[in-house]
């Protein structure tokens, strides 16, 4: 009895270390899987710095705006560079509503893993274009549900591919996506006119769609995949 004890006493303090440790590794902002510090927003800009364009002509970022905005590729990933309009649809919270959102709509181009509408309050998503005669995402391996880097002022907020667009527009998250990255989310007034990049990897999957914790975890290591094969 008291060999099982201490036997069990053992793998509780050995737990309680590791639990400690994983802790410290989280709190730091180590990545929890390699030990290794997360693939900064300056190590993800460096490799966006040049666009070899795949989009056939450029979007504008508002309607009646000009068109300017390419979409850019690379091996493992698609990029742009443009402003942040908010996208409160989905899922009807205090947050976002007909009441907060002129142009609210209960639904989003992808659902949860239950079939309901994203949450838009609470799950940082980007929005792609439609396919259209500029682009279809479809064709470049993004995929609703793939994982995504928006970087703004130096911060990196990962988020899953969550919503479709006009089919020549782009520019636009969610409102938590916004919240995350220090942007002004309210649906009527927010967003930013400039200075956002949206990296959406190719081939990339959260599941479930709808979990802030996997789109990290997912995010993180396509990140490092990313700046370290591309």
């Amino acid at each position: 009895m008291r060999t099982r004890m201490l036997a069990l006493s053992v793998v509780s303090v050995a737990a309680l270390l590791a639990a400690a440790a994983a802790f410290s590794a989280a709190a730091d902002g180590a990545d929890g899987e390699t030990g290794r510090e997360p693939v900064s927003a300056a190590d993800l800009l460096a490799e966006v710095k040049t666009c070899t364009r795949i989009s056939h002509g450029k979007y504008r970022m508002d309607q009646g705006g000009p068109a300017k905005v390419p979409v850019c590729g690379t091996k493992g990933a698609v990029f742009w560079k443009a402003d942040m309009d908010i996208d409160c649809d989905g899922r009807i919270t205090a947050a976002c509503s007909r009441k907060t959102d002129p142009s609210f709509l209960p639904g989003t181009a992808f659902q949860t893993s239950v079939g309901e509408p994203l949450d838009s309050a609470r799950l940082p998503y980007v929005v792609v274009p439609g396919p259209g005669p500029l682009w279809n995402y479809t064709k470049s391996r993004i995929a609703g549900g793939g994982v995504a880097a928006v970087i703004y002022r130096g911060k990196v907020q990962y988020a899953v591919v969550g919503d479709t667009g006009p089919t020549g527009i782009i520019g636009e998250a969610s409102y938590a996506a916004a919240e995350a990255l220090g942007i002004d989310p309210d649906p009527k007034t927010g967003g930013t006119a400039s200075g956002v990049t949206y990296i959406l990897f190719k081939n990339s999957r959260v599941s479930p769609i709808e979990s802030r914790e996997a789109a990290v975890t997912v995010g993180r290591a396509s990140a490092r995949k990313f700046v370290e094969d591309d």
